[in-house]
């Protein structure tokens, strides 16, 4: 059995005494004065205090020192200089127009009198690397902390951070104390399924043993999520699934669509240049395919699983190769799905089982273009090993702009094996067997009809994305808060909140029938 990671954390529980809210007390320190061991100690230090992780966290010392320690390219997100509310007003902006190109070309000149000021002979516009045509931030070369503290003195600078860092627990230098970069990926081959985990329903499918526990298949009775548009930025779709090509629309699922797009670009570290050739919508990993034939497998026949909201349509894109949003041409990936899928009117409901320790400016910025746009952005509130699943919800299902989802074993309120939970959590899906950690719930192979196990916050993210597409397929007419409401209210602990569980298990019948 092949359990899904959705993220692959191994954090520590060690406190180190180190004040990592300190300004540097030098205008320009050397980058040697951090060292990368020390740096990782200090966000270790934020992680253990905060629960999460921001750049403006730490001084400016760290951020030169993570830049050092990566390919040395810092995001930069900027605004007009009085701008407010950007927030919930970024779907609005031009970037192109003149107020947002004079703040840009603030910033850089500010930048270049910085380093003519040291006498260093660097062109600023040379060293940016990356403008993005729809959401205000860019990318560029920098290599000293003098260069990122005269950014956080900007009004017209909303956020200056590392574009990858890799993440090593302080002093641990081992496969358990790092982001592994496939993390979430795997060979996703048929399992031997055992037979109390499904039951087969026509014309021929293969129905997950956890759908009973939610009253999805009493909710088919209302909504199987007719025309609903349902967005998955993941690893892509497996070319060799079928329920997922040619047979998306057979069975019980006919009339409906299925499309794919990639917007992530598979590059080396050291191509810092931006391309504009992404590699594909096709899923290397399989977790992509994992998760969008959870929400959206067709009830055929063959024996594969059916997902949840079996007649919704389907938009695929990979925007990143694993399910750790931590390198550059990750966020970029990302970043560009949401504004591909925000911008599409057909897509109500953006699924996101992918996610990082680390808080990231320019997908902050995205996430709510998207929300912005009326889509609801359901996100995987973090899996890792047992041994540090401590670590609370990750990002970017920690916003406010999205919907944490996490999993739960069958035996009550007790978190999966691998998977996250904390106040920031929304829902909660039963998707283990206890005391069973390999017999989790099923989804589509990445070829055949045998299905695979999946388990982890990133099938519970999918399958709530499934449930939401059923209550919108009741009323299409409804905005993304009227839905997100009737959900809420079919949780178990409404009108309460559990701090652990949010709003708990969702009753689907009950949701579609509010």
């Amino acid at each position: 059995m092949k359990q899904r990671i959705a993220i692959f954390l191994a954090l520590v529980l060690v406190s180190y005494g180190c004040n990592v809210n300190q300004e540097s007390p030098e205008v320009n320190p050397p980058l040697e004065s951090v060292s990368k061991t020390t740096l990782d100690r200090n966000i270790q230090q934020v992680l253990l205090q905060r629960g999460e992780f921001e750049w403006s966290w730490v001084s400016s010392a760290n951020v030169a020192a993570a830049l050092q320690a990566e390919d040395s390219t810092l995001t930069v997100g900027y605004q007009p200089a009085g701008f407010t509310n950007l927030s919930t007003r970024i779907h609005e902006v031009n970037v192109a127009s003149e107020p947002w190109i004079t703040a840009k070309r603030s910033v850089i000149n500010e930048l270049q009198r910085t380093y003519d000021g040291l006498g260093i002979d660097v062109e600023v516009e040379e060293q940016i690397v990356l403008d993005h045509e729809t959401l205000p931030y860019f990318k560029m070369k920098a290599y000293r902390a003098v260069i990122v503290e005269k950014l956080r003195s900007l009004n017209t600078v909303r956020y200056s951070e590392p574009t990858t860092y890799t993440y090593v627990d302080a002093g641990v230098i081992s496969p358990e104390g790092r982001i592994e970069s496939d993390a979430g990926c795997g060979s996703n081959n048929a399992d031997n399924i055992n037979s109390g985990d499904f039951t087969t329903i026509s014309p021929g499918a293969k129905q997950p043993w956890n759908y009973n526990i939610h009253n999805i298949p009493q909710a088919w009775s209302y909504s199987q999520g007719d025309n609903i548009g349902v967005g998955v930025i993941d690893t892509g779709i497996s070319p060799s699934q079928a329920k997922l090509n040619s047979q998306f629309s057979s069975g019980n699922s006919t009339g409906r669509s299925v499309s794919k797009f990639g917007t992530f670009v598979d590059r080396a570290w050291w191509q810092w240049w931006r391309s504009s050739n992404p590699d594909g919508p096709n899923d290397r990993c399989g977790h992509g395919t994992q998760m969008s034939g959870a929400i959206a497998a067709p009830r055929a026949s063959g024996g594969a699983s059916v997902g949840v909201a079996y007649k919704s349509n389907l938009v695929s894109v990979r925007g990143t190769s694993d399910v750790v949003i931590n390198g550059g041409n990750e966020k970029d990936g990302v970043s560009d799905a949401l504004v591909l899928l925000g911008n599409r009117s057909d897509i109500k409901i953006i699924s996101m089982s992918i996610g990082d320790i680390f808080s990231s400016g320019q997908v902050r910025d995205a996430i709510r273009y998207a929300n912005n746009r009326g889509k609801l952005i359901f996100a995987a509130a973090g899996t890792s090993t047992t041994f540090t699943n401590w670590y609370g919800v990750i990002f970017p299902a920690n916003m406010s702009e999205t919907v944490a989802v996490t999993g739960i074993k069958d035996n009550g309120y007790n978190r999966c094996d691998i998977c996250h939970d904390g106040s920031k959590v929304d829902f909660a899906v039963t998707m283990q067997r206890a005391p069973n950690t390999s017999r989790t719930s099923l989804t589509l192979a990445d070829s055949g009809n045998t299905p695979s196990y999946v388990g982890g916050s990133s099938i519970a993210t999918a399958q709530t994305a499934g449930i939401a597409a059923l209550v919108w397929a009741r009323n299409p007419s409804q905005s993304k808060s009227q839905v997100l409401d009737k959900m809420k209210r079919a949780g178990e602990f409404y009108p309460g909140r559990n701090r652990n569980f949010g709003w708990g298990k969702i009753d689907a019948l009950k949701a579609v029938t509010f």
